[in-house]
């Protein structure tokens, strides 16, 4: 088989990397693919929003399967666009990835069919979402109802602050066009975990809890981020959390999407907040989460093609998904001043130390490879990820393979996976 990836993540280096494990795939490529792709796939200068571009790459190359790793091209219906060449994809159409894809729509669906959720309202008018706030209850979370590279969530502490939010996202639109509607919602407490399901209409998998660090800065503080690391699994994801999730969200997801009249075929991410009241669901993706793939597909023993085709074809129900009984952290590697300003072009060295070191991982985000070798090229830089028999291990070995790694501008948190020492098993 030929397969091409759309992205050039940590996400896809992820995808990429469990797809190369297949004995299915002669030949990976990546569009765009970044510095530590290349190793994997042979990289190609499309963009993911260049659908017609892709399509074409796609015929010439005679590709087998195209896996889109990101949500801007599924919101923007870039597997319609293959289906409709005849060409074989990976991931929900257009009219499944507004799960993602609105906020609004989400939180529509979750109430007209029952799924928990927060308490909230949708507004397209700044002057009547200021006019709501003026009798809220505080803290109170703002999240522009489209696509905003992870970072359209505010969570305002105060009237001044929410003022200064709806502001921001409605009328300054700080995240584009995403803010043209906006979402007010109730601020929930308790512990965040995600869960990757593969899902093909009718049937859901699911692939393993996870727990990510959005903030910038340990403790939790700073500005929100696409994620500063993450671990797997989840101490708190009980059989009793568990239980309820299959019963009350999972399921009534893919069903509500299906009686919609919009059947949902690829990656449904689950992000969940375990609440004082039980489990609710804060959002949606539509697509593997990152870094949530970079703890989770390194662990799937089962052939990644097979899960694949299976939820194109509709016969998940048929696919036995076996998972590594180990855990696993992420650390992100980021250049300082992420996520409001860095530099770029900044040589990493030390790339060589993750070669033939079974359990650790290197997962490229935002790098480019040039002629003096591979330089930085984002904000996020390397997924720095290890595999233990314990999340404690795990941890420990993630962190130490932080220090084979290094670039000018180098930071990190310090506190991934720390919430792991609350848990009673370690």
């Amino acid at each position: 088989m030929k397969v091409l990836v759309v992205g050039g993540g940590g996400r896809e280096h992820a995808i990429c990397e469990a797809v190369s494990r297949s004995k299915q795939v002669d030949k990976i490529y990546c569009a765009p693919g970044n510095g530590g792709i290349a190793e994997l796939a042979e990289c190609v200068p499309i963009t993911p929003m260049e659908f017609d571009k892709l399509v074409s790459f796609a015929k010439e190359k005679e590709i087998d399967l195209t896996i889109i790793g990101m949500d801007d091209p599924l919101v923007g219906g870039i597997v319609d666009v293959f289906e409709a060449e005849g060409l074989r994809v990976f991931g929900p159409r257009k009219n499944a990835a507004i799960l993602e894809g609105s906020k609004a729509f989400s939180k529509d669906l979750m109430k007209k069919y029952g799924i928990p959720t927060a308490a909230y309202e949708t507004f397209d008018d700044p002057q009547a979402a200021l006019e709501y706030l003026e009798n809220a209850k505080f803290p109170i979370v703002l999240k522009a109802d489209g696509l905003a590279l992870g970072k359209g969530v505010l969570i305002c502490q105060n009237l001044e602050e929410a003022r200064d939010g709806v502001r921001e996202i409605m009328e300054d639109k700080k995240f584009g066009d995403a803010g043209n509607h906006m979402v007010i919602e109730e601020f929930m407490t308790g512990r965040e975990v995600s869960v990757l399901s593969f899902v093909d209409g009718k049937t859901y998998k699911l692939m393993s809890s996870a727990q990510d660090h959005k903030r910038a800065g340990d403790g939790d503080t700073g500005l929100n981020t696409g994620g500063m690391g993450n671990f797997s699994p989840s101490p708190f994801y009980t059989k009793e959390v568990d239980e309820f999730c299959r019963k009350n969200i999972y399921g009534k997801t893919v069903e509500a999407m299906a009686a919609e009249g919009r059947e949902f075929k690829g990656v449904i991410f689950f992000g969940l907040m375990l609440t004082p009241d039980g489990p609710k669901v804060l959002e949606y993706n539509a697509r593997f989460g990152d870094p949530e793939a970079q703890v989770v597909l390194p662990r799937l023993k089962t052939d990644i093609i097979d899960v694949m085709n299976a939820c194109i074809d509709g016969r998940l129900d048929e696919i036995d998904m076996d998972f590594e009984d180990k855990a696993a952290v992420c650390v992100v590697l980021a250049s300082d001043g992420y996520p409001v300003s860095y530099e770029k072009g900044k040589l990493i060295t030390g790339l060589d130390n993750f070669k033939g070191k079974d359990g650790y991982y290197c997962f490229h985000a935002g790098t480019k490879a040039t002629a003096d070798g591979i330089v930085t090229n984002g904000g996020r830089v390397l997924g720095i990820t290890a595999k233990g028999d314990t999340l404690a291990e795990a941890r420990a070995k993630a962190y130490e393979a932080t220090q084979w790694v290094d670039f000018e501008n180098k930071y990190m948190r310090h506190d991934i996976g720390k919430a792991i020492d609350d848990a009673k098993e370690v």
